[in-house]
This record gives C-alpha cells, structure tokens and sequence, in this order.
C-alpha cells in the first residue's frame, strides 16, 4: 500500500479498513482445533491478530493468502503450530510471551512513564471449566492446567487507567499500537484488545466491540472509556516489530 512503511502505519490502515466488520463471539470455537480464518465476523483478539498477520504478510511483500494463514498460525499458537485446542494461546499473558520471543511484537508498557508491575496466577479457564466446551476432555483440561502452571504469580508490566491522563503517557502512544484491558477478575490477565487511533490529541481504542456488535473506533479517548469500567485496572500496550 503506498505510503505506508512503518507496522504501527499497517496496524492502524488494516484496522480501518475492517471498521464496521460484524462482531461475533467465540469464533474460533468448534467441535475439532483447525486454523479457522474469518475475517468477516471478528471479536476482539481474532481482530487484533488478524491485524499482526496482515501487517506481517505485507511487510513480507509476499501478499499470498498462504503467507497470510502461515503467519495467523505463528501468532495464534504455541510453537506457531496447530496441535489441538490447549495449543492457542488462549491467555494473553501467553500470547504476549510467545510472541514476543520470536520477535513478532515487543512490549512497550514499561518504557512508559509511569509504569508499574503487577503480579496475577492465571487459572480462570480451569477454574470456569464448564465455560469452554473442550475442557471437557480430561486431556485437554490437562494441558491447559499445565499451561497455567507456568504463569503461576506471573509479574507483568502494567500502565494504571488514571495514567492515561497524562501528557507524557499519551506522547508515548503511537497510532497502531496495540491496547491490552487488564483485569480485576481472579485468574484472569486480560479482558479486552484493540489498538490505538488518535483522535486529535487524544487516544481512542480501535476494536472488536461487543456492544456495539460491530468493528469500531470508540467515541470517548482512552482515559475517558476506561474511567468506569470497574473491572479494569489499566493497559498494556505492545508494538508490532518490522523483523
């Protein structure tokens, strides 16, 4: 696409270009784990890595539908391969990790001024396991224990909500960046995703909306959107890398 260069521009170009996509929950949910691509009814983290992938196949200047499902693969699962339910990275906590290691995005939310840590065990998805029909089997239900195991008082960097006030955290933001909700809920790291458009000089969210059942571009700014939402406690903010 002219005139775009940097993953940030990508980010934000594909995000509104997917504006007023369908939202619909659970769409990656069936009876047996394949890649599933449907970029025609989105929710909030099929939306957001439908954006890395997109932006990582344009950056590869190989815009091959092939190089497209091959890099949607690297970022959804664990080892970049499909291998059965328990092998998404269904935690973002995990996803962060895992893709962070091979070099696809890198987390920005401890340079920020003001940052801060916060210390959270993830076990929500056991913990709520008639929640997710594949927790039925025992197998899986034991992959996903393991998996939690390893993020057993998991410290991460977190930028508090009344932060986002500040002059010098909304100058650290770029356009693109990619917005993660943290949460209050036991067990559970985050609780929504999006990425950052600027509005003039303020933040919004770009998203997945499950209110407004559709893709759109919040009309409060960031510090404004999340000030009420009780169950949030503040964001991480990861970049896509241009490796």
């Amino acid at each position: 696409v002219a005139g775009l260069s940097t993953p940030n521009q990508y980010m934000l170009y594909f995000g509104e270009q997917l504006l007023g996509t369908p939202y619909v929950a659970h769409t990656l949910e069936g009876d047996k784990e394949y890649l599933t691509i449907n970029i025609d009814q989105l929710d909030c983290t099929t939306f957001v890595e439908t954006l890395v992938a997109l932006t990582r196949t344009a950056l590869q200047q190989s815009p091959t539908w092939y190089t497209y499902a091959a890099n949607l693969e690297r970022i959804r699962y664990q080892g970049g391969k499909v291998d059965g339910y328990a092998s998404r990275l269904h935690y973002i906590s995990a996803w962060i990790v895992e893709n962070s290691s091979v070099g696809i995005i890198r987390e920005v939310t401890s340079i920020i001024p003001n940052a801060d840590n916060q210390i959270k065990s993830l076990y929500y998805m056991s913990a709520n396991r008639d929640k997710y029909p594949a927790l039925a089997d025992s197998a899986t239900f034991a992959a996903i224990k393991k998996l939690e195991s390893g993020y057993n008082m998991h410290m991460s960097p977190l930028l508090r909500k009344n932060d986002l006030m500040k002059k010098e955290v909304i100058a650290s933001l770029q356009d693109g960046d990619i917005v993660c909700l943290t949460t209050k809920t036991e067990g559970l790291d985050v609780m929504h995703l999006g990425i950052v458009k600027f509005d003039g000089k303020k933040p919004h969210l770009l998203h997945a909306s499950s209110s407004s059942k559709k893709v759109v571009v919040d009309k409060y700014d960031l510090y404004e959107m999340l000030r009420p939402m009780r169950n949030c406690t503040g964001v991480r903010i990861l970049r896509v890398t241009d490796n």
